[in-house]
C-alpha cells in the first residue's frame, strides 16, 4: 500500500515515516501543503495522511482542493486542534477520519488500516437504484432525461440511502451518517431532509420511493 504523508515537524515526520515503513507501507513524505497537493494530484496513492497546520497550504486547504479536483483517495487528518468545531470542519471538507495530537503510534496504525479497508470497498462514481442514478462526482440526481444538482446535505442523505438500498436505517443512523457523531442537530432535521428528497423524486418522475417502516426506519426501494 502506498501512502502520502505530509508533516512539517521533522521529528514527528521521521518517527511516523519509520513506523509506517516498518509495517510495510510505501511512504512518500513531504513537509508542506503545496508539495502535498502536487504529489497527491500526480501520483496514485492508497491513502493520504495530512497534518492540518503546515506551511504554504494548510492540510484543510489541501483536502478541499483535492476533493474539488475529484480526488477520492481517503484522507486522515492529524491535528493538534481538538475542539469539536475543528473536527467538524475537517470532516465536512472531505476527510475520512481525524486523529488529534498527541497520539499513540498503535492508534495511528489502526486508523490507517481502517482508512484503507474503506477504500477497498469499491464505490462506483454513479450509484443506481431502479430508474434513479446518482452521479457522485457532480452530486447530480437523474431519472431518464430529468436531472437536478442536489445541495450538500440532500446529496449526502441520498448517497447514504442509495449505498444502503433495501436496508432499513433508523432516524438516528441517518443523523450520524450525514450530520456526524458530534452534531447538536435534532433527529427532526432528518425528517425535513427526507421530505425534501421525496419531493425531488416526485419532480423527477422516479418510481423509486423512500419507504418508512414504523418503529424500524427508512429504506430506498425501486418501484416496479
Amino acid at each position: 500500500m502506498k501512502l502520502l504523508y505530509a508533516e512539517d515537524e521533522p521529528a514527528m515526520a521521521e518517527a511516523v515515516t519509520d513506523i509506517l515503513r516498518y509495517h510495510n507501507y510505501s511512504v512518500d513524505a513531504v513537509d508542506n501543503g503545496r508539495d502535498a497537493l502536487d504529489y497527491a494530484l500526480s501520483e496514485p496513492y492508497d491513502g493520504i495522511i495530512l497534518d492540518v497546520m503546515m506551511p504554504k497550504l494548510s492540510g484543510l486547504e489541501v483536502l478541499r482542493r483535492l476533493r474539488q479536483e475529484g480526488c477520492r483517495t481517503p484522507v486522515l487528518l492529524l491535528t493538534a486542534k481538538s475542539e469539536v468545531e475543528d473536527r467538524i470542519e475537517g470532516l465536512d471538507s472531505g476527510a475520512d477520519d481525524y486523529l488529534p495530537k498527541p497520539f499513540a503510534m498503535g492508534e495511528l496504525l489502526a486508523r490507517v488500516r481502517a482508512m484503507l479497508r474503506r477504500r477497498e470497498e469499491f464505490t462506483p462514481n454513479t450509484l443506481v437504484c431502479g430508474d434513479l442514478e446518482l452521479d457522485q462526482q457532480n452530486a447530480l440526481l437523474r431519472c431518464g432525461n430529468r436531472s437536478v444538482v442536489l445541495p450538500k446535505l440532500e446529496y449526502q442523505l441520498m448517497e447514504v440511502l442509495m449505498l444502503n438500498r433495501g436496508i432499513c436505517l433508523s432516524t438516528e443512523d441517518l443523523l450520524v451518517k450525514v450530520w456526524g457523531y458530534e452534531t447538536e442537530a435534532d433527529v427532526g432535521i432528518v425528517w425535513v431532509y427526507l421530505s425534501y428528497l421525496r419531493k425531488r423524486l416526485t419532480a423527477l418522475g422516479s418510481t423509486v420511493e423512500i419507504k418508512v417502516r414504523r418503529g424500524v426506519g427508512y429504506t430506498l426501494e425501486a418501484g416496479k
